[in-house]
């Protein structure tokens, strides 16, 4: 492999992920520089200048990796590749250095979960015979029945189905996900050593952090227990399921010697170099426990992005996020939307009501102390596309469950009066999921200048939060204030400045008095007497200095 184009850090500030907004690249689904209808890195390096526009800190890649794509590249068939559907490890660190550049980090997917059926080690596990080395480094196992014909436990795939596929010699091997998915056994000192290498293979190329897939899966219980229930139908009800008590597949004590191995490779390197764990866990006290000074930085909190639209709940999830990241000293994590749920404008009633909720959550979330994660699209007000064709789907759990997580993933749109909308060079009209009519009037070149689009409100959200003293850094943590029923209003401070946050869930138009002048509203407001009408379903900022 060729050495690291640019192995410098951005900058000497170890903390910048303390507070950094970070977009999430759907890589499929973000720009096609080539014209093939899929997105790639080449397209990524062309619309850097967006996002350093659009005023987010770094970006997070999905996976780009060698893959047979069977789960849009979280298949990962070789770790220290570029897959060439997406380009080559020239382009990546042609794109890297120009971010750099450009005062934008790089966070790369890390799958440890499993791999491909693809991946060298799992072919030679299936050239191999039952007990052998190279099926060591997997989960394979007897089966149950006379003759082994029933599989090890009760497990259930995530993506519907049974976690084990039988081969023809007899024994099963384990996929929390994909038959194409095999999960490794982390026990094994070669998987360790190998993963350790692939942290230092990117870190080496100038990646500023990791997103680690399926955190809190790597390490099963001793032994395999039945779960005793039937478990999973969709990747979305983790939470549900996790509620019910620990898994047996799922945040296992064991998982946190992994990372408590992984922090000092990262802290080896310059510049802040970090991880942010998904993983799901039965409380946010467990949850706490994959970040901290000796494990990982971050860990994303899904209970905001599954906050009802109500005061309460908000408050509920915000209050239980803040004081668990404060006992650990890391910084909480909130995001609204990603590449596996249905996007938020949907979720909160679609149309022109889900509109409205969803840039005032945006306010919200941008207010709140610590990092801000935003789904690429989301700064265009993207709904759920949810009638794709279903000979068109691609996500594996759709024939398997029914539920797909494609709507959240067709490609955005740049411009131009017709799909796709310049996802790709001019006159490409491939597009590997195709854009609905309605979103003509959505993309970056509709909404850029456009005073009161979605897109001039997260740039100026964004540009207030890198700006005033209140928001900038670490400062200032939230005060909760008084209010009517059905309205969240808290303040930041920094010093005399102080910055206040209003959203008015209440269903019906409140004045707000006393806050001082408006910064940012995600809807219009309206002067009556010394103070401003907030309408239903929005967001303020007011400062007092």
């Amino acid at each position: 492999m060729t050495a690291a184009t640019n192995p410098e850090p951005l900058t000497s500030d170890d903390d910048w992920w303390r507070s950094a907004v970070v977009y999430q690249v759907y890589v499929r689904s973000f720009a096609d520089a080539n014209g093939d209808g899929v997105g790639d890195i080449p397209g990524i390096r062309e619309r850097l200048p967006y996002l350093r526009d659009l005023g987010v800190d770094a970006l997070w890649l999905t996976p780009f990796y060698t893959s047979p794509q069977i789960d849009a590249g979280y298949d990962v068939a070789d770790y220290r590749d570029v897959d060439p559907l997406f380009g080559s490890l020239t382009d990546f660190d042609a794109m890297i250095t120009d971010a750099h550049a450009l005062g934008l980090r790089i966070i790369v997917d890390l799958v440890p979960n499993h791999t491909s059926s693809a991946h060298p080690w799992f072919t030679a596990a299936l050239a191999a015979a039952p007990g052998s080395p190279e099926r060591a480094r997997y989960l394979f196992a007897d089966g149950k029945g006379e003759a082994g014909e029933l599989p090890p436990n009760d497990w259930e795939s995530i993506f519907g189905g049974p976690a084990w596929t039988r081969l023809p010699d007899g024994q099963w091997y384990m996929h929390l996900f994909d038959p194409a998915q095999p999960d490794l056994n982390w026990r094994h000192p070669e998987v360790r050593a190998e993963f350790e290498d692939v942290l230092r293979f990117w870190l080496d190329r100038g990646v500023d952090g990791f997103r680690i897939d399926v955190a809190h899966g790597m390490i099963k219980a001793e032994g395999l227990p039945d779960v005793g229930f039937n478990s999973m139908t969709t990747g979305q009800r983790q939470s549900e399921l996790l509620g019910k008590g620990r898994l047996p597949y799922f945040d296992q004590d064991e998982v946190h010697e992994i990372y408590r191995a992984w922090r000092p490779i990262l802290d080896s390197y310059p510049g802040g170099r970090m991880a942010v764990a998904e993983a799901w866990a039965e409380t946010p006290q467990r949850l706490a426990r994959y970040i901290g000074p000796d494990e990982l930085h971050q860990a994303f909190s899904f209970d905001f992005l599954d906050a009802t639209w109500s005061a309460d709940s908000f408050r509920k999830v915000i209050d239980t996020a803040l004081a668990e990241s404060t006992i650990v000293g890391a910084p909480t994590t909130w995001v609204l939307s990603n590449h596996d749920r249905q996007r938020h404008v949907t979720r909160y009633g679609d149309g022109e009501v889900g509109l409205r909720r969803a840039r005032a959550a945006a306010l919200l979330m941008l207010a709140l102390p610590g990092a801000a994660y935003v789904y690429q699209g989301e700064e265009l007000g993207l709904p759920e596309v949810l009638d794709l064709p279903d000979e068109l789907r691609q996500d594996p759990s759709f024939l398997r469950t029914g539920e797909s997580r494609d709507g959240c993933r067709v490609p955005i749109p740049w411009s131009g009066e017709l799909a796709p909308y310049g996802f790709g060079p001019e006159g490409s009209e491939l597009s590997w999921l195709p854009a609905p009519a309605t979103w003509r009037g959505l993309s970056v070149a509709a909404q850029t200048g456009v005073p009161g689009s979605t897109l001039e409100l997260y740039r100026a959200a964004l540009r207030a939060r890198h700006e005033h003293p209140a928001l900038a850094g670490t400062a200032g943590g939230v005060v909760w204030l008084e209010t009517e029923p059905g309205v969240l209003a808290f303040s930041r401070a920094d010093g005399p400045a102080v910055l206040t946050c209003v959203v008015n869930l209440s269903g019906a138009e409140v004045t707000i008095d006393g806050y001082g002048q408006p910064v940012v509203a995600s809807a219009d407001l309206t002067e009556r007497g010394e103070g401003h009408v907030l309408p239903v379903d929005a967001a303020a900022w007011f400062e007092r200095r």
